[in-house]
């Protein structure tokens, strides 16, 4: 059973959707950790972030077209179950950070960190979401070009990444005194490592 280009196009479209869906979140949940006092950390990377995600859609789309790659069965399932699982990965991250979760470095002072979901097994799950991704989606259709530039490239970026949020979540400020009126902030969830403070962070622009 083979899988055509047509249809490998749409599952590209109904990524690029989900990845617009994502970047809605982040913005909804920007607004909530801003009026919490979050502080943002690594703009100076963000750009390039975006850009080689859109660049990794684009190339999967453009490779197996402009170099006739095929749809070779054992590799282009096995790919596709992989990125799947991936997806998958990244929707828990999602939802076990709640609003916390976003496409930014955002680090909100005071709230614990995450505990929970794939937090407990790993401390960065949603790169390792990204990382699985960004290899097998180009390979579900054998654009293996695509997948070794992503893989490479991402792999510097991600260098950068975890260290800007390792950085910015053990540096964020402590949270200020409160006063018996004041409201506590709810419980949450985080990713990263550090202390006093919770980073909102994905994948990327899905990153």
């Amino acid at each position: 059973m083979t899988l055509p280009l047509s249809l490998y196009l749409l599952l590209l479209g109904l990524v690029a959707a989900e990845r617009i869906a994502e970047l809605a979140v982040a913005r909804r949940n920007a607004r909530w950790s801003l009026a919490r006092g979050a502080r943002e950390y690594g703009r100076g990377h963000y750009p390039a972030m975006v850009a080689l995600h859109t660049a990794l859609l684009v190339g999967c789309a453009v490779e197996p077209w402009a170099a006739g790659r095929p749809f070779v069965p054992m590799l282009g399932w096995s790919a596709l179950a992989l990125a799947a699982l991936a997806q998958g990965l990244r929707w828990w991250c999602i939802t076990t950070l709640g609003p916390r979760w976003n496409t930014r470095v955002l680090v909100v002072p005071g709230l614990p960190l995450v505990a929970g979901g794939p937090y407990r097994l790993l401390r960065h799950p949603n790169y390792v979401a990204v990382v699985v991704e960004g290899a097998a989606l180009p390979l579900v259709h054998s654009a293996w070009l695509t997948a070794a530039a992503f893989t490479a490239l991402n792999a510097a970026l991600l260098t950068v990444r975890i260290r800007c949020e390792d950085t910015a979540l053990t540096t964020a400020p402590a949270p200020a005194p409160t006063t018996h009126a004041a409201t506590a902030e709810p419980t949450g969830t985080t990713a990263g490592a550090g202390a006093g403070a919770a980073a909102t962070s994905p994948a990327g622009p899905s990153a």
